[in-house]
């Protein structure tokens, strides 16, 4: 089975580790979907994402999401439950990794489907601009 290209906006399935369980040293997590949120050029070598999850936990304290509207959800196929996509952590992967499992009960894709524009816009446009405070913050 072939993975697509990475572009921004594919959502897949994904073992998408969190920051607070990398820091009590997991390794893997909890297969989910997933978004690819940048993607560098893959004509120069390996190339590599930025992955943002995407969870039914409503963001709470610091943690900040867009959610998914129902149209979009069932569009992709998701469930019916609300879901969000979290802007205010992401993933660092080469593309293709192993944490890119097949859809549940689709053995022959790893892939939802793209994010129409709009909406992928304003999950990017607010995952860069906490992402660029982050960075500031640690100058």
């Amino acid at each position: 089975m072939k993975l697509p290209k990475a572009e921004p906006g594919l959502v897949f399935r994904y073992d998408y580790l969190w920051s607070r369980e990398a820091k009590r040293g997991q390794n893997t997590s909890k297969d989910r979907p997933a978004c690819v949120a940048v993607a560098t050029d893959a004509e120069t070598g390996p190339q590599l994402v930025m992955i943002l999850p995407i969870t039914h936990s409503r963001p709470a304290g610091s943690t900040a999401g867009v959610e998914v509207p129902a149209r979009v959800r069932r569009m992709l196929g998701l469930d019916n439950e609300p879901c969000w996509v979290i802007v205010t952590e992401h993933n660092i992967d080469d593309w293709p990794n192993s944490g890119i499992v097949p859809l549940p009960g689709r053995r022959e894709t790893f892939v939802y489907g793209i994010l129409p524009s709009g909406l992928f816009n304003k999950i990017q446009a607010e995952f860069f601009k906490r992402y660029d405070r982050s960075r500031a913050l640690k100058r």
